[in-house]
Formats: structure tokens, C-alpha cells, sequence
């Protein structure tokens, strides 16, 4: 790859103009993307409508760790796509079991709740700890109570931003869902002491990723997997970003030494093709819902197990954990040396890593689009912050290309 791609310039043909414009008139304006019109993709790079071509150091947030177009992902929807797509749970698949079978056994666990998205399985997952609660724990009806982190994302569903500190998230959409109890992140004394007989399930992202990839203190995780364990809570942790190699592990549980009751799953799952999701854990959990409370038209379907089922096999072996583990080491020795150089300070592990740009550069979203000019991709996030996530797949030469052009950024951005 030429060190200059991409750096002609966002979207200043016509072609590109022309899809952004019809864009912005029918569609409703939830998102604000940057000016790339991406055309198609391979591997770590995507190539917009003109032919320029840019690192992706978005993955879409995780969900193509696998790289786009991976060849064993796309044999396995291709040749999926040329038997059944879609039955329902009406009845039954020769794919789906497999793929549960194989999950749980990547994971260590007994059961597995297949959903579609990351949101889906997040209120997946509330359902199954209240009606736990309710039917296990003996919490009478209606008083379930979740404990939850501040600074969270785990969506944008009406009941996940219910327990949302966010104020973008929450302005205008009340009334909100009950049944939520926000602690500090990062402070398991505080965890411990907003436990009451109503409680039913912690909560938590291992990593919280939308909020700049905070990675809480070591003994964090180990110690509210004690206090649930003591209390008869169940912890719950959304692995939907940092889950499926990211953080050089399966799981970045793994990495602590923890092993919660239920781990929600997405992005990655589905392989960057098709959207899958699950809910996976202990089976005396997942197994008190019963036929009729809970589905999914989509969810479970062949063409979503099949893939699935690929995801699982690439993660077997251990290698995109180990290329994680190993690129990360260099990706975060390399951003460490930007500290004090128009960064405040690099937090993350693994493939993952948020930036936090001295406020008196600009902000992050300047700081992307001259990425973007330079054949970068990359996503702020809470003013002056970035996110760098690349595909696990992502070549080492190629990863100094993407930070070469942030370390160019910064200068640019310091001379004024």
C-alpha cells in the first residue's frame, strides 16, 4: 500500500457527492459519518467510490475483526446462502445446534440464547436475570433490581437507555424503564454496597468501549465476581465489543481470571456479514425462560448459525487472539510515545486502544477526518477522544502506515 492513498481528499468527486446527497435526504439523520463512500472492502482496507483506499481502524466497532471478506466466512455464507436462509424457530435448522454446541464449547459454557444485534441481546440477557430472580432467587414480582455502571453503553434500546448516564442518549425519549441502579465504574465497594434482597444481576462491560475504552482497575472484575458470588447475584458481562479476540483473549474476562454467569455477545459474532448475537452462560440461568417469552423471527436462522459457526472455528485455534495480543503490544508501545505530543494520554489492550487529544488541537473529529485525508479511518468519540479498533487481520507494516499518519496529524495539528 502506497503511504499516500487516500490522501487526495474526501469525497470530492461526483459520484461521492451524489451518494452522500441522497443519504442525507431519505435517510433519518441518527449517525454523522464521515465524507467516505466506501464501494467495497478486503481484508484490513476499504476502497471508496473513486478508488481510494483507507486502513479501516474501526472494524465497525469490532464487528469485522476478522478483516472484511475473510474467505472462510465468505464460503460459509455462500454456500449457506445456497440451501435455506431463514425458517424461523417454528422449527428447526441442521445449522443452529451446531453453532450453539460449538459456542459453548469455545466459551465453557452450557447453554446458548442466539438473538440478531448487540441491543437484542443486551435486553436478552435483563429478561433472563429478572425472570431468574423471580423464579430462582425469590424476588417478589416487579421488584428486580439490576446494578449497572456509570458511563455505560450497552445500546440504544428505550430500556437500555433508561440506564444510561448520557444525556444525548436520554433527551426526549422518557419515560424511562425502572428496575436500575447506577454505581461508579471501576469501584467494586460501591457494587457491594448498592446490593439489596431485590437485586438480581451486576451488570458490566469488562471494557467500556463507547466511553473511550476505559479499562478499569485489575482487581475490579475479580472482585465483583466475589461479591456476586457471595450475594446470590448473577454478573452479566457485555463482551459485545470487547468479546471474540479483541483484547488478545476469547474473552477479556479471560484476561482477569473471571468467569461471570452470563456473557452477552454480537458484533463479531456475525463476522462483519450478517448481524448475530447471543446470550450464553449457565444453563440454570438461561434455562428458566420457557417456550413463548422470548424470541426472535431472525434469530437462530441458518444463514446467522452458519456464519457464527465459522467465527467460532477462526477463534479455535487461538491464532487471531494471539495476533491481537501480539500487534496490540506494538500499538499501544507506539501510541504511548505520542503522550505529551498532542495526546493526553492511551488507554486499552490488545487490538484496541482510546486517545485522548489535548482539547487545545481540536477535537477528535478533526483529528478523523484528517485521518480520513491521509487514508485513515478511525471514530472520535466524547469530544477529544478516538478509538482505534483494526481488524485482527490487520498487517504489521500496515498498522505503522495508520499510526505513522496519526503521528503526522499531531505534528500538523501542533504547528497550527
Amino acid at each position: 500500500m502506497d503511504a499516500a492513498a487516500g490522501a487526495a481528499g474526501i469525497h470530492t468527486d461526483d459520484a461521492a457527492r451524489a451518494a452522500i446527497a441522497l443519504e442525507d435526504r431519505r435517510l433519518a439523520h441518527n449517525y454523522h459519518p464521515l465524507p467516505v463512500v466506501v464501494e467495497r472492502a478486503e481484508g484490513a482496507w476499504v476502497t471508496d467510490v473513486a478508488g481510494r483506499r483507507y486502513l479501516d481502524c474501526l472494524a465497525a466497532y469490532s464487528a469485522v475483526n476478522f478483516g472484511h471478506g475473510h474467505p472462510a466466512l465468505i464460503a460459509a455464507a455462500r454456500d449457506q446462502l445456497e440451501k435455506v436462509t431463514l425458517t424461523s424457530r417454528a422449527f428447526h435448522n441442521d445449522r443452529l445446534g451446531q453453532f450453539a454446541d460449538a459456542l459453548a464449547r469455545l466459551a465453557g459454557v452450557d447453554m446458548v440464547l442466539p438473538m440478531n444485534t448487540g441491543a437484542e441481546a443486551v435486553e436478552t440477557a435483563i429478561k433472563i436475570a429478572r425472570a431468574w430472580g423471580s423464579r430462582v432467587k425469590g424476588v417478589p414480582e416487579g421488584q428486580a433490581e439490576i446494578i449497572v455502571m456509570s458511563d455505560n453503553f450497552h445500546g440504544r434500546t428505550i430500556t437500555i437507555v433508561s440506564f444510561s448516564d448520557d444525556e444525548q442518549s436520554r433527551a426526549g425519549f422518557g419515560p424511562f424503564t425502572p428496575g436500575f441502579r447506577m454505581v461508579p465504574y471501576g469501584d467494586a465497594a460501591a457494587v457491594e454496597a448498592a446490593i439489596t434482597p431485590s437485586t438480581v444481576a451486576v451488570l458490566l462491560e469488562p471494557i467500556q468501549g463507547e466511553a473511550g475504552i476505559i479499562v478499569p482497575p485489575p482487581e475490579f472484575l475479580p472482585a465483583v465476581r466475589r461479591i456476586t458470588a457471595e450475594n446470590d447475584v448473577l454478573m452479566i458481562a457485555d463482551e459485545i465489543q470487547s468479546g471474540l479476540g479483541r483484547t488478545g483473549a476469547t474473552f477479556q474476562c479471560d484476561n482477569v481470571g473471571v468467569i461471570p454467569d452470563l456473557y452477552i455477545l454480537g458484533k463479531a459474532l456475525g463476522g462483519g456479514i450478517v448481524p448475530v448475537s447471543a446470550v450464553i452462560g449457565r444453563g440454570d440461568v438461561i434455562g428458566v425462560i420457557r417456550p413463548g417469552e422470548h424470541g426472535s423471527t431472525f434469530g437462530g436462522n441458518p444463514l446467522a448459525a452458519a456464519v457464527g459457526h465459522a467465527v467460532v472455528t477462526l477463534l479455535e485455534t487461538g491464532e487471531m487472539q494471539e495476533r491481537s495480543r501480539v500487534l496490540g503490544e506494538h500499538l499501544h508501545a507506539r501510541l504511548q510515545a505520542f503522550v505529551g505530543h498532542g495526546v493526553l494520554a492511551v488507554r486499552g489492550i490488545g487490538l484496541w486502544a482510546g486517545i485522548d487529544i489535548d482539547p487545545a488541537l481540536g477535537t477528535g473529529r478533526q483529528v478523523c477526518e484528517a485521518l480520513a485525508l491521509r487514508g485513515v479511518l478511525a471514530k472520535d468519540t466524547h469530544g477529544s477522544t478516538i478509538r482505534l479498533a483494526p481488524p485482527l487481520v490487520v498487517e504489521r507494516d500496515d498498522l505503522d502506515f495508520g499510526l505513522d499518519q496519526l503521528e503526522a496529524v499531531l505534528e500538523e495539528m501542533r504547528a497550527g
